[in-house]
């Protein structure tokens, strides 16, 4: 009985230890956040991954700014400094916010739950729940969907493009994360990559398509496909261009000027007399290689050995329409050489 009555002693003692020296539940409310940089102390992997990223820098980058007119075009601040999208309703379009617009689309943006009914902050969303934590993370799972994304992303209709594709249902599905969002290992072990690597990485412009080279009934052909992208290449802002060049090559290595032979682009909406001419996921597109753009012209003969290239462009005007310079103000993704 003693015996007894000593593991029972034992047992409550080690309850009421656990109960007093135990961390903080949710009793208490979630801290409230004024700033991503206060999520860079539990962490700091990922958030020096973001900082790296084109949402970290959707507000400050000079290029965004000078396109956008410094936000004079205001319709450009929703998905630049945006309001939390839970807030705003996932799939929704995301409204802007007044505060905080230099840290861009921060980890406020995507995480921020909405405050709870009796007005104290509502946590974050993670990938767990932990009630420990200061931010009080809450498992929610549509942080890796794409209708997460769309409320920014869809804008053009890059998330419908891929609704649209063999990568929404096809034997290889894969959504937004799964390219843009990679798992990656760290110090801390995996988790998913917020670089967000996407149009200005030269190994996912290189991925999204194949560029070919053929003869065919003595002249050139190319042929590019979108076998990778998993929605429209380019995607997601008007402003971006793909273009195709080709130029001479002569016996002793010298090549002639480069000569532009097709673009792919979505245009603004004021430039009513420009086609859309986007490589939609899926599609194969096959060109002659002729004198003048866009098919016009004489083909250019297999007697002719010649280079042909892919740049991609990130703003859609050249400095000097009338003589483009794609190698300095373009980012060159694929190039061939045709001989015979």
């Amino acid at each position: 009985m003693r015996a007894l009555l000593g593991i029972l002693v034992l047992a409550i003692a080690a309850w009421l230890a656990l109960a007093l020296l135990a961390p903080k539940g949710s009793s208490e409310p979630a801290q409230a956040f004024s700033s991503s940089r206060e999520c860079q102390t539990c962490h700091a992997e990922i958030f020096a991954e973001w900082e790296e990223s084109q949402h970290a820098m959707s507000w400050t980058n000079p290029a965004v700014r000078l396109l956008s007119n410094d936000f004079a075009n205001q319709d450009c601040i929703d998905c630049h400094a945006p309001q939390p999208v839970f807030v705003t309703g996932i799939g929704n379009r995301v409204k802007p916010r007044t505060l905080r617009r230099a840290e861009g689309v921060d980890c406020i943006s995507c995480h921020q739950l909405p405050a709870n009914a009796d007005g104290t902050p509502g946590g974050m969303a993670g990938g767990l729940n932990n009630e420990r934590a200061a931010c009080r993370p809450t498992e929610r799972r549509e942080l890796a969907r794409p209708d997460h994304c769309a409320g920014c992303h869809n804008q053009h209709e890059t998330v419908d493009q891929w609704r649209e594709s063999s990568w929404f249902d096809g034997l290889g599905k894969q959504d937004c994360s799964d390219c843009h969002m990679p798992i990656v290992e760290g110090p801390s072990g995996s988790h998913r990559s917020h670089l967000f690597p996407g149009g200005d990485t030269l190994s996912m412009l290189q991925r999204a398509v194949t560029f070919e080279g053929a003869a065919v009934d003595g002249a050139w052909q190319v042929t590019i496909s979108n076998t990778g992208g998993g929605h429209a290449f380019p995607t997601d802002e008007r402003s971006r261009a793909a273009d195709i060049f080709w130029r001479t090559l002569a016996d002793d290595g010298t090549r002639g000027p480069w000569r532009h032979l097709h673009r792919m682009r979505s245009p603004y909406r004021t430039e009513v007399d420009v086609e859309v001419t986007l490589l939609q996921a899926d599609e194969v597109r096959v060109l002659p290689v002729t004198a003048e753009p866009e098919g016009l012209g004489d083909p250019i003969t297999t007697d002719v050995p010649i280079e042909v290239a892919l740049f991609y462009k990130r703003s859609p005007y050249w400095i000097d329409p009338a003589n483009p310079d794609p190698e300095t103000e373009a980012t060159l993704v694929h190039s061939l050489e045709l001989r015979q």
